[in-house]
């Protein structure tokens, strides 16, 4: 059972969000908290394997309670839920760990799908939302694309091909397919490169490689 904490300031909103998910079979919600500090501390007192957390609320944000939250030993995996004109405000988000973003008005069925992908290691790189983020943040500065070329330098081909096709929002049975690799290959490739890399998740991955300028 896959154990989620909802995090939004509404409480229509929550109910809403808790009724969709209970009805899954598979998920549970653990807890509710309606700001960013509450989100921390149920996270300490609940557990939760996925927080799903509104990015704008009053007192401490969605953002600041993702960097909070990544910051716990043993963090849950943090899904936003966002709306396109926060664009501005998202990229902090994906810096601090977040591995997912929703639109508020995501269909029940995508909903219960992206908790079930993200709590399966893998990222909701959606080509609606955090594609289209990552494009907007990615980074043009000069010294930053040569930093990040020079993090990436250490890869070897297969693996650099690998977090190339995790920027571009593949999942690992998707990348398997590119790459005639088993998808077990490929989660041992991404964990190695991550670690490699000194990253978290395969959404940082994807972010270093937008900075790098590689992302095809």
């Amino acid at each position: 059972m896959i154990r989620v904490l909802i995090v939004d300031d509404e409480a229509l909103v929550r109910s809403g969000l808790r009724m969709i998910l209970q009805a899954a079979g598979d998920i549970t919600v653990v807890a509710e908290a309606a700001d960013g500090a509450a989100a921390v501390a149920a996270v300490e007192r609940c557990g939760p394997d996925i927080v799903l957390m509104d990015v704008r609320m009053p007192g401490m944000d969605g953002l600041a309670a993702a960097g909070a939250i990544g910051r716990l030993p043993d963090p849950p995996r943090v899904i936003m839920l966002t709306t396109f004109d926060l664009d501005d405000h998202v990229h902090a988000a994906l810096r601090a760990g977040a591995v997912g973003f929703l639109l508020k008005d995501t269909p029940p069925a995508d909903l219960a799908t992206a908790v079930r992908v993200v709590a399966d290691g893998q990222a909701m790189l959606s080509p609606v939302v955090t594609r289209r983020l990552l494009d907007t943040f990615a980074a043009s500065s000069h010294d930053k694309v040569t930093a990040a070329r020079s993090r990436l330098a250490g890869l070897t081909g297969r693996e650099r091909a690998v977090i190339c096709a995790v920027a571009r929002g593949l999942s690992n049975a998707e990348i398997g397919r590119e790459l005639t690799m088993a998808e077990a290959t490929v989660k041992a490739h991404v964990s190695r490169v991550l670690s490699k890399l000194g990253l978290g998740n395969r959404v940082q991955a994807a972010i270093l490689v937008h900075d790098a300028g590689l992302a095809g």
